[in-house]
Parts: structure tokens; sequence; C-alpha cells
């Protein structure tokens, strides 16, 4: 009997679900489009999923923590997970994609074939190893999530794999001539210290961690960064045909590293570590990246990408990892330091070759050098974001994913600043109904919750965009005449810096930890948000009417939809997630349209 063949009809196909590809499938289809999300493993997150366990690193420097849709998931996991258990962290991934309405999600399925027609995708077929059922999707739009670029070989759309010679691009890289390394693979390893020592014996086909290979590359254990990121391999070989026989020599050496650890001696409290994680899905960090109409460069990222269809930032350093890794005689990486936050542009997000192919994390258009910065997964969520909103709009404006660059690029813009994405240098537009109208309250210097800047950032200036309101007390829209709103915008203040969470920067700044000990704090939600509000509009009758309200704000971007006409609407912050400390609360935007 023949395997069963499944086939679905989407607006929008998305290959891959790391966090690239689950920020793109919630922004289409919370803008109206049908959404298939095709993942080939049982877990979503990719690289930040139990299974792999890499942290959620982005932009560095003050005020440049990464909002959007990857903010809204942190935040919901500092609430519902403040251990930072794996397990919960996993079912929150899920829920925010199997529950949006408008997404099929196909998991434990991998795509192996498609259809194309004309230099455009007509569908992609995967093989769900759960139900051993062929999935067929068909769509207007795809994009290609898989990290590993899996839609180019069996699309034809162009790609790189490996360096750039420093001489094409006039980078200021030491890489005289081009060819196919890349930065390698990981299979980290998580540990739990115990109060009493326990044995441990490593396996016969264990590395041995001599002094020779270990010197550069020692464990910090009494470091909560420390996560192991360095037992890398791969660079040099073939980051993608030759996974299975370099998973293979990540696992011995996971292995003997903590062989190392419990048994050398040289590590303080070794014997009382104990083994909780060891990771069997190698984590990569490069393979093939996709060309698009512009190929980013490092000059672009040291010059802060000042480009007029930027759609996201990055803020990562330059950390290019030497391509023999684990076995480098000198340091495993070379960090630079970079104009935290620069644009990324639109023009790198879609095929130069394949007129309905979109895509986003570390496989997007850019050099080897530029995507040492660009490749962290914070990054990539913004990406991810960008791409969703790219195809919703496509889709509701019937245009390629150029022709949204060439008529709809400053609505796409305004889109993803309205959905509480930070662009660089720009700033949502006001509508007139909202300028013009009469705006009071108990606080000083109002007009800036009108002024759309959502967060204090450089790029803005030194000034404070944040107005300081009372609690309790409302702020209020009047206007001459009754006017028909659409939406209520707020920003909130998230405390970016995560400056009034417990514990050391590290544990402050990741959404999950590494190893775990007695000490390792117990996360709290960012003590400035608002966490109680009342949203009233009073209607042409004169009634006022409760439009919003919540105990339990966990967002920092939060749009009303206001679907009628009033005279005035207010908003009334009731309590924050201290308030047993404060009696105001930090607002940076409140604005209707």
């Amino acid at each position: 009997m023949a395997f069963q063949r499944i086939e679905h009809t989407v607006d929008f196909c998305v290959v891959g679900g790391g966090l690239a590809g689950m920020c793109a499938a919630i922004a289409a289809a919370r803008g109206g489009s049908r959404v298939a999300l095709i993942q080939d493993r049982p877990v979503l997150g990719g690289n930040a999923s139990s299974e792999i366990r890499m942290w959620v690193c982005g932009a560095d420097g003050h005020n440049n923590r990464e909002t959007g849709l990857i903010e809204e998931i942190q935040l919901a996991s500092l609430w519902r997970n403040p251990d930072k258990n794996y397990s919960i962290w996993d079912g929150i991934l899920y829920e925010k994609v199997r529950f949006e309405k408008n997404i099929t999600l196909l998991l434990n399925c991998s795509v192996c074939d498609a259809v194309v027609e004309d230099g455009k995708i007509v569908s992609v077929t995967g093989w769900q190893t759960t139900t051993q059922k062929w999935h067929t999707v068909r769509a207007d739009y795809f994009a290609d999530f898989s990290g590993d670029s899996v839609l180019a070989p069996i699309t034809g759309a162009d790609f790189r794999v490996g360096r750039e010679a420093a001489s094409e691009f006039g980078e200021k890289t030491s890489q005289e001539t081009e060819d196919r390394q890349t930065m390698g693979m990981s299979c980290l390893i998580q540990l739990r210290k115990s109060d009493r020592i326990t044995e441990y014996i490593p396996p016969e086909w264990a590395m041995k961690m001599t002094p020779e290979v270990i010197k550069l590359r020692k464990p910090h254990m009494e470091h909560s960064s420390e996560n192991f990121w360095y037992m890398e391999l791969g660079g040099n070989r073939d980051s993608i045909g030759d996974t299975e026989e370099l998973r293979d020599e990540l696992v011995a050496m996971a292995y003997g590293m903590v062989d190392y650890i419990k048994n050398s001696g040289e590590v303080a409290d070794g014997p009382y570590w104990e083994l909780e994680f060891l990771g069997f899905l190698p984590g990569k960090r490069e393979s093939r990246r996709m060309m698009g109409a512009y190929l980013m460069t490092q000059n672009d990222v040291l010059s802060g990408g000042e480009f007029e269809d930027t759609v996201a930032f990055g803020g990562w350093p330059l950390d290019d990892h030497h391509p023999d890794g684990f076995y480098h005689a000198g340091n495993p990486n070379v960090w630079g330091r970079t104009p935290a936050p620069y644009g990324i542009p639109y023009r790198s997000l879609y095929s130069r070759n394949v007129s309905n192919l979109f895509f986003a994390g570390r496989n997007i258009s850019m050099t080897h050098a530029a995507m040492s910065s660009a490749r962290v997964m914070a990054t990539c969520a913004l990406l991810g974001e960008a791409v969703g909103e790219a195809a919703n709009t496509a889709r509701e404006f019937s245009l390629s994913p150029q022709g949204v660059y060439d008529e709809k690029l400053a609505l796409l813009q305004e889109r993803l600043m309205e959905h509480g994405c930070f662009l660089p240098r720009f700033s949502r537009s006001i509508a007139d109904v909202c300028r013009n109208a009469a705006l009071t309250g108990e606080a000083e210097n109002l007009s800036i919750l009108r002024n759309g800047i959502d967060r204090n950032n450089h790029t803005y200036g030194e000034e404070d965009h944040s107005v300081l309101l009372p609690l309790g007390k409302a702020v209020t829209y009047t206007f001459d005449a009754p006017v028909k709103l659409e939406n209520i915008h707020f920003a909130f203040d998230s405390d970016l810096d995560r400056e009034t969470l417990p514990g050391d920067s590290c544990e402050r700044r990741h959404s999950m930890r590494a190893n775990r000990t007695a000490e390792s704090p117990t996360m709290c939600m960012p003590k400035t948000l608002v966490k109680g509000y009342r949203v009233t509009g009073v209607t042409e009758s004169g009634e006022t009417v409760v439009l919003a309200e919540t105990e339990r704000n966990l967002l920092q971007c939060v749009n009303i939809p206001a679907g009628g006409s009033y005279r005035a609407v207010s908003f009334i912050p009731l309590t924050t997630w201290n308030s047993e400390e404060t009696d105001t609360v930090r607002v940076f935007s409140f604005d209707v349209r």
C-alpha cells in the first residue's frame, strides 16, 4: 500500500520552525494570511529548543534589546517559566504557533522536494516521520527558515557557502582567498551542582582532554556564562554533508568534557557537578547563505546599516569562529565590536532569482563576515517577523517580494513598528486625528506619548522619550467631534536592559540558563512594566464604554482594535509588576488612529 499523500493550500508556506520561522508564521497569520509551518523536529525553537539549548542572543548595548514578537515570547517565559525550565520553554514556543489562528503546524516533517515553474515555487513536499505521510503544501509565497537553506538546492535559488576573499567587497578580514570553510557546530552540555559528590564513569570512547587540548578551552564552572559554546567542530568540513560524523565526534568530546570537570581535579568542586543534559543534535552556526536583491557586507555592518529599506537590526559583535573549532591552536573566535544597533535591509530577505521566495535567519543574503554578527537568534527572530509582515503585505496587494520593496516599503516598515519592532532611526507616523486632539492628564510632557518613538535609544538622541504617569489617573484624548478610530497603540517599559530582574547580567539577559546551582535565581516580570490597565471610550451618545481591561499585562507593545466612533479615549494605568513599591509607571506611547 502506498503511503498517504496530504495536500494543503495556503497563502504562505514557512519551512523551518526556529525562532525566525516561528515569528514569520505568527506575524503573517495575525495579519490574515493562511500559513503552513513545516518543521523537521518534534519541537520548535531550532537552536533555542531543548534539543540544542543555545542562548537567544542579540544586539549588545544599552536599550538595544529586540522587541516585537521575540520580546512577547521572552516576557511570556519570565511569567510562566521563572526557573528557566526547558520543558516549559518548549511548551511556550509550541503554544505560540499551535494555537495561533490561521497556522497549520506540521512537525517532524522534512521538506525534500519542490515544484518550480517559470522561476516561481508552486509547491513543496515533505515526509512526516511520525505518521509516515507525504505532505504537499501549495502556496503563493514560500520562505526558507531552515538554517541550512534546504530550498536552495531543490528550487535552484542562488546561494553561497564559505568565506569571501577580503578583496571581493573590501572587508576588514584576514581572508586573502575565498574558500568553502564556515563556522562549526556544537553539541552542548549542561550540569547541575549537587550538595554531594557523585561518581562519573565516562564511556570508553569519550575524548580524553589532554593539557594541550584543554589549555585554551578550560571550563569556568563558577561563571553563569559558561555554556560550552567552544566545543565546536566542522567548519573545515562540509557543515551539511558531514553532520552525522561530526555529531559522533562532538558527543565524544562532550562526554570527555564532563570527565574533565568531574575527574581531573582541575575544576573547583568538580565532583559535585552532575551531568543534566547532553545534546545529540548539533547546533549549527553557518552553512548555505541565500543570495538576494542585496548582499549585505561587513562594511554595511560597521557603517551602521543606514538603509532606506531597514526592516530589522543587529548589534552582536563580529564574532567569527575559526573553522578548526576546538582543535584550533589559538583563540576559538575573533571578536570585533559593531555600532549597535545597525540596520538590516529588506532586499537581503528575498531571492534574486526565485520570484516568490523569502528567507530569514542565518541564511540571509550577506557575506560570511557580516553573518558573523547577524546570525544570532534574537536578530534572526526580527528578520523572521519582517518576512512575515512582508509576505502578508504581498498577499494583500498581490505583489511579489520585490514588488513590496518597489511599492509598499513604507507600509511594511509602518506595520512592523506598530507591532512593536524597533527600526533604528525610524519612527511611526502619527495620524492627524491623534495629533490634533486635546491630550490631558496629570503628568508632564504628555505630547511625548504621540511622537511615534516607542523606546529610548541613542539613535533618537539622548533625551527621554517616555512619560511618568501616576497610577489610577486617566490620560485622555478628546476630539472636537466624534471620530471613527481603528486602533489604539501603546508602548510600555519592559525594562529592555533587564535591570529589575534578579541575578547577574548573564542571568538577566538570557531567557534560559546553562548550568544550575542552588543559588540560581528565580526570575520575575520586569518591575517597570504596566501590569493592570483600563482603556475607555466616550461614544457619540456620551456613554462611557470599556474598550480593554486587564489585570495581567505581559506585553511591551499593545494594539487595541477600537472599532467605533468616539468623542474621547482614556488610558488608566492601574498597577505595575512592582506596584507595592511605586505609584507611577513609565509609558513611551499612547496614540490612536
